[in-house]
């Protein structure tokens, strides 16, 4: 059986210095058996052991075979990722845990900065950000990019890694840094998605709740990190809501995606779907399922009675909380129910005089 064979060759790699680092005495004095031990036993025969983060290692794994895998090499030298996840939510049984590894984007920026001097270690760094995190992402040269590099040494960040296993189906549990990698638990909680078109190039497309609840296409310059979308409502469970309604200690918007969302420059396509006759100039914004949820019942009846705006009336009532965000919403849509054109006016030059004025930005 393909589980046993592995495991047989992780315990020769074990004895021969290239496996798991337990010591002889079986005492877990390494800080990575320690974090593994927490949710599984790796040395016990209901735990699959993979030496490799490769596809070769788990296409041949077994349907449902295994209440735990674990995975002792970091994910970034795996081509396809997302079949590498897959194959191994197959092979777990339902509530099954999966624990692996990956050199995140922060991390492998300070290995830079430890290994290069500050001459070398910019310009190394922004050929680097080129070759590795833009060329991957932009659909004329990522075919291109991947056939020559074999995924090999991929840069990921924290967020895509979980957000790719949240779309293979599993729920995170628990990720700590040690020793210059992060390690993480996760548990199988349902099948993957396997979607075809995630958020992972410059522009993308996200799927929005519209007029009469009818989904709606939007087009924005990417500001979060790929696969964020699957981290909403982890997002919403782990932290607070902020002043402006938006998620606290949001670790999916990358840092140039603040800079773009300051000045609105992210929402530019979005003068697409206002073109199409999708949005109108002034409105309440279409929303995500998930952040639309969070609504009362009674106002999200109310606010999918009308087209959706550009413009939306935060920029005119400048609330802080989410409940103010709600009232906000509520006082424009029963003032644009009597007096369309005239609602629509007036909040356009009051949001104009806030933006230009008083320097208003976008969240």
């Amino acid at each position: 059986m393909l589980k046993e064979a592995v495991e047989k060759d992780f315990e020769v790699a074990t004895e021969l210095g290239g496996g798991a680092d337990e010591p002889s005495n079986g005492s877990l004095a390494f800080p990575k058996d320690r974090f593994i031990s927490e949710f599984l036993n790796h040395n016990g025969r209901d735990t699959v052991n993979l030496l490799q983060a490769d596809n070769n290692s788990t296409n041949g794994l077994e349907s449902e075979v295994t209440q735990g895998l674990v995975c002792h090499s970091k994910i970034n030298n795996t081509r396809f990722l997302n079949k590498h996840f897959e194959a191994i939510n197959r092979a777990l049984l339902p509530g099954g845990t999966y624990v692996g590894c990956v050199e995140t984007s922060e991390q492998f920026r300070a290995r830079l900065i430890r290994q290069y001097p500050a001459a070398l270690r910019y310009p190394y760094h922004l050929a680097h950000f080129i070759v590795k995190r833009l060329l991957p992402k932009l659909g004329i040269t990522k075919r291109l990019y991947f056939r020559i590099t074999k995924g090999k040494n991929r840069v990921i960040s924290l967020p895509e890694t979980l957000g790719r296993l949240i779309s293979c189906g599993f729920e995170p549990l628990e990720y700590r840094e040690i020793d210059g990698l992060t390690w993480y638990a996760v548990r199988k909680v349902r099948d993957p998605h396997y979607d075809m078109d995630p958020t992972y190039g410059l522009i993308v497309r996200l799927q929005r709740i519209g007029q009469n609840r009818e989904p709606l296409t939007i087009y924005k310059l990417r500001t979060m990190h790929p696969y964020a979308e699957y981290l909403q409502d982890y997002m919403f469970r782990m932290n607070n809501l902020q002043d402006g309604g938006k998620i606290n200690g949001d670790m999916r918007v990358t840092g140039w995606g603040r800079v773009l969302r300051k000045f609105w420059l992210d929402e530019m396509p979005m003068w697409w779907n206002y073109l199409k006759g999708d949005i109108k100039l002034v409105g309440v914004r279409p929303l995500s399922r998930q952040y639309f949820n969070l609504y009362p019942e009674e106002i999200q009846e109310y606010r999918t009675r009308f087209q959706p705006g550009l413009i939306p009336p935060f920029y005119s009532d400048m609330p802080e909380t989410f409940d103010e965000i709600v009232e906000s919403e509520r006082r424009y849509l029963q003032a644009y129910e009597k007096r369309p054109i005239r609602t629509d006016i007036t909040y356009l030059f009051t949001a104009l005089y806030n933006i230009i004025v008083k320097r208003a930005r976008s969240n």
